[in-house]
């Protein structure tokens, strides 16, 4: 298993204001596996993505990617394992305002030892056209494709993806979708995707459900739907 988490607990707050957002989260992703962790809002899934990607610390339990544990690393250790192992898009797609498209994107490649070729990847984003545009020039969609760029330009294990459709539209969002999809197939990174949308998860190789800060089910899908099928 490329991606293992063992009884991952995580609390916020104190004494009667204490929150016990994880109870205790087993669970595994396969290389190169499109993973959707799928929950209402407050469930936990959330700061989930945000240990695996060490943004948060577990209160306890263990984070094991490729055989690395993550509690075991320095603070220098961690921040060098985001910089060259993980990819984020958010929601908020917190580009730089002064910078085009392109130049963006490359941000993300000063973090690599090895970058993906810059102009075959602004192709596959579909903004070759847009590149020397800035952020306040763009839709939203752009907006979003340029920050998938940013985080897969330095070819990333796994990429982290929290509701990257939930500020877009449906014709948007399914883009967006058929763009990470694209990315799956072509450059073969673990993709974990946070959403309440419950569509997305048939185009997921793997689909965890969370209630209240636990895994209610976890699904594996030997049929996939193609992300440009997917309907809500």
């Amino acid at each position: 298993m490329y991606l293992q988490l063992n009884n991952i607990k995580k609390s916020f707050g104190e004494g009667e204001n204490k929150n016990e957002v994880l109870k205790g989260i087993t669970c595994g992703v396969e290389k190169g596996h499109i993973c959707v962790l799928l929950g209402p809002s407050g469930s936990g899934k959330s700061t989930l993505l945000n240990i695996i990607g060490g943004i948060d610390s577990a209160d306890s339990g263990s984070v094991i990617i490729n055989n690395e544990k993550l509690e075991s690393y320095s603070d220098k250790q961690l921040t060098l394992y985001r910089r060259k192992h993980l990819g984020y898009v958010f929601q908020s797609y917190n580009l730089i305002p002064n910078l085009t498209v392109r130049e963006n994107i490359e941000v993300g490649a000063y973090l690599s030892d090895s970058p993906l070729p810059i102009d075959d990847l602004i192709e596959t984003l579909g903004l070759t056209k847009h590149q020397h545009k800035i952020p306040s020039q763009l839709s939203g969609g752009q907006q979003q494709r340029t920050a998938i760029g940013r985080a897969i330009i330095k070819n990333p294990d796994i990429l982290l993806c929290d509701e990257p459709t939930g500020a877009l539209d449906y014709k948007t969002s399914k883009e967006i979708l058929k763009l990470i999809e694209e990315v799956n197939q072509k450059f073969g990174n673990t993709i974990i995707i946070v959403t309440h949308n419950d569509a997305i998860k048939l185009m997921a190789d793997q689909v965890i459900k969370f209630r209240d800060g636990n895994i209610r089910k976890i699904e594996m899908n030997t049929d996939k739907v193609p992300a440009a099928e997917l309907d809500w």
